[in-house]
């Protein structure tokens, strides 16, 4: 193959130390390297003159040999496996990933591809590794992050959902930020000296914090921090391991100040064993109300005071607490007193140690009065909060249309208008030969406003037809490139110095059954847009593809793009981004296009990054449906 300087070209090829394939344009192979034979397992014998196919796994060979003639077309070097996973197959079968670089040239008016191959399977390991690793922080409940140790002030590198969740911060409060930011003012903390230390000196530390989340709502936070040591014995990075125990500590209170309540309180408290159910203590003011003495109620459980015994569903109620599911719960039921009336109590049950025995204390409230009023109240509140809200909504949205459409007449059409005087006024002292040029841009002016405010008087009736539903669409079958000459032609109209429609290619045969008129109109508003706010000098890209159910029409520029924060209100009627507030426009068009697309079976969708441009993606089908 290659005969001439054969020796100096096979020194090259064996120094370089990815595996060398090259492969003539028919996909034979022509000659490998000491490093390919070394990947692939095969000597240079059992290669050369074999098809490249020997060396792809079976299920790729027809992708390949499609991927492979487009090559050949172009003729341009390319990487493959960055994007994408690329797989080859060894002489034992194994599949392993790589990495390859197709680099074209030309002997003897021969082409040939050199594919320089590199064995990517551990670095793709490592990658997936690192990924299960990152994810299965993610997931876990406590709130976990990383600081940087060598960093000034030990700021947060990484953090997992939980601890956003928990502390209800943002990315940017987060990470670059010192943990300090939980605990607010409150940083006199005893825990916090042992804390600091423990850092100080790198060593694991487990303390109680007393922490605030970003709406000031107080939680207690259980941190276990480890140090991480590289090598050289140099802490690098601080694992804190967040556990909310705001609810272990409230429960622990509550048990510290049971006696005092106990004896205190007026509400109803019962204690009773976890076992037997038998009451072991009652207060006075249960006793008052349910009509039993203590001696009496000793001998009696909590299902004696209700009406609909049920030991089993009982028994299932309590065992949440008695596992340590949850700290304490609460619910409704009714009470029957020793005199046979009833009434209704909500019951708050939790458990805690007497001694050495376990035991729920209860503490019930007499809610008849609130029964006999709750309904009727929560009905009328329920009742008049709709209608206070329906009204108030109608009220706000037709004050904000009124608004909104008063601010953009005044606007919109105040400023041509003023533009057309100017230009009227000026033409007539414009009437010398010399003056032509200056009278052709007057013009240009008075022309421009006037399609201007045609357009916005044109965007007034399509809103005022669209919600009133009298748009009455005619279909028809059109080859698309009518409609495309004929948006292109107006939209040439309005180019800016330099400026450039790219036009679709082959397109002639191209034919759909639409509203011919809706959706010239659609494309020219997307044209239009992309004029206004690209550049001068720039290229406004139209792209048309067809298949056999639906026609894609892509329309991008290089103009400002859209804030991402303004993206999701981008087709929301008189909605304007921020970045063209001070440009001409009124905020209908999109929502015009987005509409008349939907009713005609389409759809819309974009990609945009501020100054870098955007892209506006239409779909509709070929043959509407009436």
């Amino acid at each position: 193959m290659f005969q001439q300087d054969q020796e100096i070209f096979n020194i090259l090829l064996e120094t370089i130390s990815e595996g060398v394939v090259i492969v003539d344009s028919h996909q034979h192979i022509m000659e490998v390297n000491k490093s390919a034979k070394a990947t692939f397992g095969y000597t240079k014998k059992e290669l050369i003159g074999k098809e490249l196919s020997l060396l792809i796994p079976l299920n790729y060979h027809n992708t390949h040999s499609k991927y492979f003639d487009e090559f050949i077309k172009k003729g341009k070097r390319r990487k493959m496996g960055e994007a994408s996973d690329v797989f080859a197959i060894k002489k034992d079968g194994t599949i392993f990933s790589v990495e390859v670089e197709l680099n074209p040239f030309k002997i003897y008016n021969k082409t040939y591809i050199m594919a320089l191959i590199k064995d990517v399977s551990e670095k793709k390991e490592i990658e997936k590794n690192l990924m299960l690793r990152t994810k299965a922080l993610q997931s876990a409940n406590n709130g976990i992050v990383i600081t940087d140790a060598l960093q000034p002030d030990n700021p947060i590198i990484y953090y997992n959902v939980a601890f956003k969740e928990l502390t209800g911060y943002s990315d940017e409060e987060i990470l670059n930020h010192n943990c300090r930011f939980l605990q607010g003012n409150n940083r006199d903390q005893k825990q916090l000296k042992k804390l600091r230390e423990a850092i100080k000196k790198g060593e694991s530390c487990q303390a109680r914090l007393c922490n605030y989340k970003k709406d000031g709502t107080m939680f207690w936070n259980d941190l276990y921090v480890f140090p991480i040591i590289n090598d050289k014995g140099v802490v690098t990075n601080f694992i804190g391991i967040q556990n909310d125990v705001t609810l272990r500590v409230k429960a622990e209170e509550e048990r510290l100040h049971l006696a005092s309540i106990f004896d205190k309180s007026l509400n109803e408290i019962y204690v009773f064993d976890s076992k037997t159910l038998k009451f072991t203590n009652v207060n006075y003011g249960a006793q008052k109300n349910i009509g039993f003495s203590l001696e009496e109620l000793k001998h009696m459980t909590p299902l004696d005071i209700k009406p609909n015994k049920n030991l089993v569903k009982f028994r299932k109620a309590i065992n949440v607490l008695l596992k340590d599911n949850v700290g304490k719960i609460e619910f409704e039921s009714v009470f029957t007193r020793k005199n046979g009336t009833t009434y209704p109590v909500e019951v708050h049950l939790q458990l805690s140690n007497l001694g050495d025995k376990e035991v729920f204390v209860a503490i019930i409230l007499d809610i008849t009065e609130r029964k006999n009023y709750t309904t009727e109240l929560e009905n009328k509140v329920e009742e008049r909060t709709h209608q206070l809200k329906k009204a108030l909504n109608k009220e706000k949205e037709l004050n904000e249309l009124k608004t909104n459409f008063l601010l953009l007449v005044s606007h919109e059409f105040k400023t041509p208008l003023s533009a057309i005087l100017t230009s009227s006024e000026l033409l007539s002292k414009y009437q010398q030969e010399a003056h032509k040029e200056k009278r052709i841009k007057h013009i240009k002016t008075i022309i421009d406003k006037v399609h201007f405010l045609n357009n916005i008087i044109n965007d007034f009736l399509s809103v005022e037809k669209l919600e009133t539903g009298k748009v009455n669409y005619r279909f028809n079958t059109f080859k698309l490139s009518k409609v495309v000459n004929e948006a292109v032609y107006d939209a040439n109209m309005l180019l800016k110095e330099g400026q450039q429609i790219k036009y679709p290619e082959n397109i002639d045969d191209l034919s759909v059954y639409q509203d011919e008129k809706n959706i010239q109109l659609i494309l020219s508003n997307l044209l239009y847009n992309a004029i206004k706010y690209s550049p001068e000098g720039s290229i406004i890209d139209l792209q048309i593809k067809q298949d056999e159910t639906n026609t894609t029409v892509a329309i991008k520029d290089q103009g400002i793009g859209i804030p991402e924060k303004d993206q999701k209100h981008i087709f929301e009627r008189y909605f304007r981004a921020q970045n063209v507030l001070n440009t001409q426009g009124t905020g209908i068009g999109l929502n015009i296009v987005k509409s008349h697309l939907e009713n005609l079976g389409g759809s819309i969708c974009f990609k945009s990054k501020e100054h870098k441009g955007t892209t506006f993606v239409i779909t509709f089908p070929n043959t509407a449906k009436q």
